[in-house]
């Protein structure tokens, strides 16, 4: 199995942050940690969860505490915590299809998984940046 590749530190600033991501579950904790949350936090954050925990697998055994440490600075971590924990969970048995069926992750994130993993574009796209995105990449006004 090749080498998983580390995440640049930190994200890039010209990018979204579910363009710098590789695979469903790190988008779905990306998600989660722009919930309530600025763009430059998560870029400075995300990547050094995704290095410590980069499978579902090894973050659910990883120790509250642990996680607490290195979300810190996004706030509301207790709560981010258990919301990430749960959504991992539910994770693990996922269809991949409707993302909505995840804990924690809404209408926002369903959007986010449909555009940047299933290729399709969201009948009535609420966020502004994920609006921005849909703009440039679809050339839609």
């Amino acid at each position: 199995m090749p080498k998983r590749k580390k995440l640049s530190i930190p994200l890039k600033e010209d990018r979204m942050v579910q363009q710098q991501i590789s695979g469903p579950w790190q988008h779905m904790v990306g998600v989660i940690f722009l919930n309530q949350t600025g763009r430059k936090q998560v870029k400075r954050t995300l990547p050094a969860f995704l290095n410590k925990w980069p499978t579902p697998r090894k973050f659910l055994n990883s120790k509250t505490e642990d996680v607490i440490e290195v979300i810190r600075e996004c706030g509301f971590y207790n709560r981010r915590e258990r919301t990430l924990r749960r959504m991992t969970e539910d994770f693990m048995s996922w269809d991949g299809d409707d993302a909505t069926k995840l804990y924690g992750i809404g209408k926002y994130g369903s959007d986010s998984y449909r555009l940047f993993f299933k290729k399709e574009l969201p009948d009535d796209v609420g966020d502004h940046e994920l609006k921005r995105y849909v703009k440039e990449e679809f050339r839609i006004s």
